[in-house]
C-alpha cells in the first residue's frame, strides 16, 4: 500500500485524484496540505507541511508554482519522494528541482497523462524512419479558449521529442503568416488553436509525398492526468534519488 500526501489536495486536480485513489486497493491518500483547509476529506488537512503528522512515501504535487520552492525544501530535507505536477516554473525552480533530485527521488513531466508520455516514445521512433524519408513534421494542438500559453508545454514535449531523434537538427516554426518562401525542410511546425472548453488535442503529423501519417491523443477530461500522477506515486515510492520523467513510469 503506497502512502500519498496531496500537496494542494483541494484544488481542481487535487479533488480529482483523491476521488480516483479512493477507488484503488494499493493506494491511499494519508494527508492533505493545502492553504485553503475548509473544505472536508477523508484525510487530515494541513495549511502547512510542517504541521503534518502522517507517515507517508511520497509526495503528489498539484499546488503552485509559488508553494514549489518550500515544497521542493521539505522533500529535500525529509529525504521525501515527489511527483511533481505544477507547471509555468522559472530558470531557477528548475535549477532547485535537479538540485533536489541529488537527495531524493523527484519525478517531473510536462504532461502526466500515460498515452501522452507514450505518444512520444512513439513519434521519436517515427521520426527517426520517416524523418530520412524527407517526410515533414508538423504538431497541432488544441485547446480551451481560456489556456493562456501557447504553444501548450505538451506541444513542446512533442516536439523536443522528434527534435531529439533527429540529433536536434531541425527548428520549429510557430507562425508563416510573414513568410512568403518554401517550407524548409529541417523545420517542424508548431500550431495552437483555442476554442470552447477543448481539455486537450495533440496530432504529429508527418506528410509525405503521397502519403500522410498521423499520431493522435485527445484528452477527455483531466482525470488523465490525476491517473498519470497516481500510476507516477505508485512507481516513485522507494526509489533512490534521482530525477525521473513519465517515461520511466511507462518503461
Amino acid at each position: 500500500m503506497v502512502r500519498i500526501m496531496m500537496h494542494g489536495c483541494n484544488g481542481a486536480m487535487g479533488r480529482a485524484i483523491t476521488e480516483l485513489v479512493s477507488k484503488q486497493e494499493d493506494a491511499v491518500i494519508v494527508a492533505g496540505i493545502d492553504r485553503d483547509n475548509s473544505r472536508e476529506q477523508a484525510y487530515p488537512v494541513y495549511t502547512c507541511l510542517e504541521d503534518c503528522r502522517e507517515e507517508a512515501d511520497v509526495i503528489v504535487d498539484f499546488a503552485s508554482a509559488s508553494a514549489v520552492d518550500h515544497l521542493l525544501e521539505y522533500c529535500r530535507d525529509k529525504r521525501m519522494p515527489v511527483v511533481l505536477c505544477t507547471t509555468g516554473l522559472s530558470q531557477s525552480q528548475i535549477q532547485k528541482v535537479e538540485e533536489a533530485a541529488e537527495e531524493t527521488a523527484v519525478l517531473r513531466s510536462a504532461n502526466m497523462s500515460l498515452g501522452i508520455n507514450l505518444l512520444l516514445k512513439m513519434v521519436k521512433e517515427a521520426a527517426k524512419v520517416l524523418a530520412k524519408a524527407d517526410f515533414d513534421m508538423e504538431i497541432v494542438e488544441k485547446h480551451h479558449n481560456q489556456k493562456l500559453d501557447a504553444p501548450s508545454g505538451t506541444a513542446l514535449a512533442l516536439a523536443d521529442s522528434l527534435n531529439e531523434a533527429l540529433d536536434k537538427e531541425y527548428h520549429y516554426e510557430y507562425d508563416r503568416s510573414g513568410k512568403h518562401e518554401k517550407r524548409d525542410k529541417k523545420e517542424i511546425g508548431i500550431s495552437a488553436v483555442r476554442g470552447g472548453s477543448i481539455v486537450g488535442e495533440h496530432d504529429v503529423i508527418f506528410a509525405g509525398r503521397d502519403e500522410v501519417i498521423t499520431f493522435s491523443h485527445t484528452a477527455y477530461s483531466k482525470a488523465i492526468f490525476g491517473k498519470g500522477a497516481i500510476e507516477a506515486a505508485k512507481f516513485l515510492a522507494g526509489k533512490p534519488a534521482g530525477l525521473y520523467n513519465m517515461s520511466d513510469v511507462i518503461g
